[in-house]
């Protein structure tokens, strides 16, 4: 479980984050974004519990989360390690009061993690469930599984990434409910122990319920090219469909490392940069 290597969903949910933001003047010929808004920030959530594990795993237990270089952790959390059960166990309590985390985010109660082996390992399954655990005063429910599927048959790593999750929304915001289907394919730098060459590919789906009853639906159909050397997903595209609007298609290129993609909606393609 020692570094589980998730950067790269941090540069994918940055891009549906930009998408969100960079399609305004899209989405004001042709209609409303908040289905996919949702659906970023629900993967966020769920993204950020997986390195927040990272981070507390690397410390050990016992750590003051404040310590070293922590991009998520503060001081107020305290950080549980115990290999001796059976699964290990992890457990990252930031108290019943918000603490205000070095991202600059206010969470409050536990993430509690168990781990059969390590990430590299066929057969691990590692498991985040949630007990009380709120981020800027949203609440946050449900699993998280991430299982070492072993090597397929081009002989790479790959993992099957299950999300069932639950957020009730702060201020009486209501329920968002979100589940993602997902298999990451680690195609390159798996032995070199050094992220900056890692390459992944990334299939699946993902589907929600809005406060307001809507749903939507996601799917990536063809996979997305995650290179850590380039900030942005260099290929690949998903559609979005926001129930009672029109598909979108997010086509983020041929390969090139840059922060150009296009979105096909109603037959006219827009080009959007993505910061």
């Amino acid at each position: 479980m020692k570094k589980l290597n998730l950067i790269f969903v941090i540069l994918m949910i940055t891009s549906l984050v930009s998408f969100t933001t960079s399609c305004n003047k899209v989405d004001q010929q042709v209609d409303d974004t908040s289905a996919a808004a949702d659906d970023a920030f629900a993967e966020s959530i769920y993204t950020d519990a997986t390195n927040i594990a990272d981070e507390a795993y690397a410390g050990g237990d016992g750590l003051k989360s404040g310590d070293g270089d922590n991009q998520f952790l503060s001081g107020c959390a305290t950080v549980t390690l115990d290999t001796t059960a059976t699964p290990r166990e992890l457990i990252i309590d930031f108290g019943e009061e918000n603490c205000l985390c070095r991202d600059g985010r206010y969470r409050r109660g536990k993430i509690i993690v168990t781990f059969t082996g390590r990430y590299r390992m066929p057969g691990t399954v590692i498991t985040y469930g949630f007990d009380e655990y709120h981020v800027n005063d949203n609440q946050v429910d449900g699993t998280k599984v991430i299982t070492n599927m072993g090597p397929n048959q081009n002989n790479n790593l790959y993992y099957n990434i299950e999300v069932v999750g639950v957020i009730y929304r702060a201020n009486n915001g209501g329920t968002l409910s979100w589940n993602s289907s997902r298999v990451r394919e680690w195609i390159q730098g798996v032995f070199t122990f050094t992220r900056w060459d890692d390459i992944y590919l990334i299939t699946g789906t993902a589907d929600g319920i809005r406060p307001n009853g809507q749903t939507w639906e996601r799917e990536i159909i063809n996979p997305l090219r995650v290179d850590l050397s380039c900030r942005w997903i260099v290929s690949g595209t998903m559609e979005i469909q926001p129930e009672g609007l029109p598909l979108r298609i997010l086509d983020y290129g041929a390969g090139e490392c840059d922060n150009i993609a296009t979105v096909l909606v109603n037959g006219v393609t827009y080009t959007i940069f993505l910061p």
